[in-house]
């Protein structure tokens, strides 16, 4: 099996990180894949947007638990997060920014780092102090965030793989 398709049926979500640092260059790299990724008519209307400071990340933690009620909220304490975000009026952007975000966790798995997608941000990036936050980030105020990747190095071996049962049907 060639290594694109082995990354692609071995990838797992991770949940649990590691304290070790993911590389500036490993970083670039999973963030290049990023923009790599097809969208809509190639207008790509996005921003990756990629969080590395630890406290920073559970800042926003703390609001999503405060505005969601989720007691305990914090991303899984990743050492990166990468919050996805396009244009509010792009056709294709919550398309172009899952493409994006697919990418992101391949790489990831290609370079030995785990990730998970993260959901809550999208339900609350207009919130006064969700958005002050994220424009502080330099995530423009006419993007909305799709969702976001928690990334760092899995601090015990993944789920085994089970093989999928979705459909398949060739016509």
């Amino acid at each position: 099996m060639n290594e694109t398709l082995k990354t692609i049926m071995t990838r797992r979500s991770v949940r649990s990180f590691s304290e070790k640092k993911i590389k500036k260059e490993d970083l670039d790299a999973i963030l290049k894949a990023a923009i790599y990724a097809p969208s809509g008519m190639n207008r790509q209307t996005w921003q990756f947007t990629a969080i590395t400071d630890r406290k920073k990340i559970q800042q926003l933690a703390a609001m999503i638990e405060e505005k969601t009620d989720r007691e305990e909220y914090d991303f899984y304490k990743p050492d990166v997060l990468i919050i996805s975000s396009n244009e509010r009026d792009s056709k294709w952007g919550p398309e172009d920014n899952a493409c994006g975000l697919e990418n992101i966790f391949l790489a990831a798995w290609s370079l030995g780092i785990g990730s998970v997608w993260i959901n809550q941000i999208r339900d609350i990036c207009d919130e006064p102090e969700v958005r002050n936050l994220l424009r502080e980030w330099g995530i423009p105020d006419n993007h909305t965030v799709y969702g976001a990747a928690s990334l760092g190095y899995p601090d015990r071996e993944p789920p085994a793989y089970v093989e999928k049962t979705g459909i398949i049907q060739i016509v």
